[in-house]
């Protein structure tokens, strides 16, 4: 036998696992069924097997409600709404007096209370104006007059007033007596216009005291559209 030769056994021993190979792969298995398990979640996540489903992890979604009033919607102002109410006091009828009646016939009968008479009185005449102005022939027309007292005296400075309408138009004029001494001491004369026409009661002249408080009635007068009447002569007296 050569140097060469060496000593080689005829046939291997068999191999056999050991401990530490059967945990790795064991640990081999495990990971790929945990693997598998995730895959399988991956796919199927509301699987009955997946111990965390999506549904349980996520909150629950807000849902937004839209608040709207009532269908029919009054507004209450504010305080009490209680209705005040009145109660009326209730109201007392008097009892009726007794009115005596006499059925005997008084014997006196009352007297009629007199009434103040002005302290003067007037008298309306109708004249031709000619007679106090000739030159203006029948384009004149006017009222005029005196005042005297009870002895026929005249009576200077009473004032006498003219009222109510002419021609359309109001008349409110005053002046006093002693002015006109054509118709008498006492005189006066109110000028109406250059044309005769007629009125009917549309016009009253009065006398006044200093104070201005009336010391006759008011004496209604006439116009007329004649030139045998186109002055109205007016004759105060203060009664006795």
């Amino acid at each position: 036998m050569s140097k060469y030769d060496y000593d080689t056994p005829s046939s291997k021993p068999p191999s056999r696992i050991d401990l530490w190979d059967m945990l790795s792969i064991l640990a081999l298995l495990m990971t790929l069924c945990i693997g598998a398990y995730f895959v399988a979640i991956f796919l199927s996540p509301e699987a009955g097997y997946n111990l965390l489903p999506p549904s349980r992890n996520q909150p629950p979604t807000a849902t937004i409600t839209q608040i709207q009033p009532p269908p029919t919607w009054t507004f209450t102002p504010p305080g009490p709404t209680s209705t005040m109410t009145l109660t009326l006091v209730p109201t007392f009828t008097l009892e009726p007096s007794s009115t005596v009646v006499s059925l005997i016939t008084p014997s006196d009968t009352p007297t009629a209370t007199k009434t103040p008479k002005a302290p003067f009185s007037a008298t309306v005449t109708y004249i031709e104006s000619t007679i106090i102005h000739p030159e203006a022939a029948c384009n004149w027309q006017g009222v005029a007059g005196t005042i005297i007292d009870a002895n026929n005296a005249d009576m200077l400075g009473i004032a006498v007033r003219l009222t109510g309408f002419y021609n359309n138009k109001s008349k409110n004029e005053l002046t006093v007596s002693g002015i006109a001494p054509a118709y008498g001491k006492s005189g006066f004369e109110f000028f109406l216009g250059t044309v005769p026409i007629s009125s009917d009661g549309l016009l009253t002249i009065q006398v006044l005291d200093q104070a201005g408080l009336p010391l006759s009635d008011p004496i209604p007068m006439d116009t007329f559209n004649d030139c045998k009447k186109n002055l109205v002569l007016v004759k105060f007296k203060k009664n006795p």
